[in-house]
């Protein structure tokens, strides 16, 4: 015997579903979170100003 289903249930699963494989295709297409941009762009920014401060200035002439 086939099982019983709620088509309106059923309706509504499916379009769940459809969400949200449309949002994990969005996840893949925009990439990272802003909090992850955020941190590479601070330790970018941390590396340069430490490379910067080791920096010798030859512009003086002793």
């Amino acid at each position: 015997m086939a099982e019983i289903i709620n088509l309106r249930q059923a309706r509504k699963q499916k379009a769940r579903a459809e969400k949200e494989a449309r949002a994990a295709e969005n996840r893949v297409s925009f990439g990272r979170t802003k909090a992850e941009k955020k941190l590479t762009k601070a330790e970018q920014d941390m590396e340069k100003s430490r490379l910067d401060s080791h920096k010798r200035d030859d512009d003086e002439k002793p």
